[in-house]
């Protein structure tokens, strides 16, 4: 067996050992009541974001959707398959949650992919496609930080692409609703992988700012 599988299974019955023992109360309070969560948080799947690390959340307090880029695709009213779209309709018109929060984080995979260039092959169609929401945020990018060193852009346009993304979510009407009914706060948050600061997005001053002095 795979030493990581291994190591796994070791921090589970860690966790059940100490963890699940020390909130026993709480989990059972969780099945009987069921999930109340505080906010949405819409992550990147990057293994080294850890949205309840990050937030120092506890289980019950984050509904949490996490995907290639921390990417929210524009609302479409088909029937088509949309994970993300769903997960955004449920916390809002069912949970009620009254605040999403958008996270990016530093050296992203799928920001950088933007800059690459990619064959497209029968393995990655999906990949490729995706990687379109990220566009609208490298052209802005490109506009303004072209002639910067190519690492300060990958960073720039990073935090773009959290701002389009909140613009994305005003597209759903169960969102713009709620929001415009005072009932809904988005926020865009910016995670550094290499100091752990969050920095959040100043729609008034249009610039991120760090959180803990908000």
């Amino acid at each position: 067996m795979d030493n990581s599988i291994k190591a796994f299974e070791s921090g589970h019955e860690n966790f059940k050992r100490v963890k699940f023992n020390q909130n026993k109360e709480r989990f059972k309070k969780l099945v009987e009541e069921g999930q109340s969560p505080k906010a949405l948080f819409i992550g990147c799947s990057d293994s080294r974001v850890m949205p309840a690390m990050i937030t120092g959340s506890k289980a019950g307090d984050l509904f949490i959707v996490r995907n290639i880029g921390n990417f929210v695709a524009p609302f479409r009213p088909d029937a088509d398959y949309h994970a993300t779209a769903s997960a955004i309709e449920y916390a809002v018109s069912v949970l009620e949650i009254s605040d999403i929060i958008v996270c990016g984080h530093s050296h992203c995979g799928a920001i950088s992919a933007l800059y690459k260039e990619i064959e497209p092959t029968p393995e990655n169609i999906h990949t490729i496609k995706w990687l379109e929401l990220g566009h609208a945020a490298k052209k802005v990018a490109m506009l303004t930080h072209k002639e910067q060193p190519h690492e300060e852009l990958l960073r720039y346009t990073e935090k773009v692409s959290v701002i389009h993304q909140l613009d994305n979510l005003l597209t759903y009407p169960a969102v713009k609703k709620h929001v415009d009914e005072g009932k809904l706060y988005l926020h865009g948050w910016y995670y550094h992988i290499e100091n752990g600061d969050i920095e959040y997005y100043d729609d008034e001053d249009y610039e991120f700012k760090p959180l803990s002095q908000k």
